[in-house]
């Protein structure tokens, strides 16, 4: 029986799973919302609220919330928290001065009762510009080793080039299939 269930679940598909996707404002998140979709770089501009689509992975539903990130809309994030099952933090790797708010606002959430369950993918944006830091200076920086209770992983990415995007996607199908 077990056998047949997953044979129907490879043909039909499996069920839609929540992702929302968070970051400073001018990180790149709308930019990597699209590049997923369209597989292509779009011309945005700042986000006011979110906006939402479904990404399909071989069989895997993602319907990805990406909401804006300037100071005054962060205290909002919470609305957005219920049912969540993967948190894309998008960190623009060159803005070095901010970190230290990115890590503030990423412990604050992973806090909250919603998100206890949620598995963490960091993107670590913009590795195309010069100087940008590295996977494991964002890590550190934003003290990932003490994540204890959830998963998580750094990924290197461009949103303009789409370079690092296939393998997010692949950590995130990985992450709901493990479950």
């Amino acid at each position: 029986m077990g056998f047949l269930l997953t044979k129907m679940m490879a043909v039909f598909g499996d069920r839609e799973h929540k992702v929302i996707i968070v970051g400073l404002d001018n990180s790149g998140k709308t930019t990597i919302l699209y590049q997923f979709v369209t597989k292509e770089a779009v011309l945005t501009s700042p986000t006011i609220g979110s906006n939402v689509e479904e990404v399909i992975v071989r069989n895997s539903h993602f319907l990805m919330w990406d909401i804006g990130g300037q100071d005054s809309l962060r205290a909002s994030w919470f609305s957005y928290y219920c049912n969540t099952e993967i948190v894309i933090l998008v960190v623009d790797s060159t803005d070095r001065e901010r970190l230290t708010v990115t890590k503030e606002e990423l412990h604050r959430m992973l806090s909250h009762e919603d998100l206890r369950n949620a598995a963490v993918l960091i993107m670590a944006n913009k590795q195309d510009v010069k100087g940008s830091m590295t996977a494991a200076e964002i890590s550190q920086s934003l003290t990932l080793d003490s994540l204890t209770t959830h998963s998580w992983h750094v990924q290197p990415c461009c949103a303009l080039t789409g370079e690092g995007l296939p393998a997010s996607l692949e950590w995130m199908r990985s992450r709901v299939l493990a479950k």
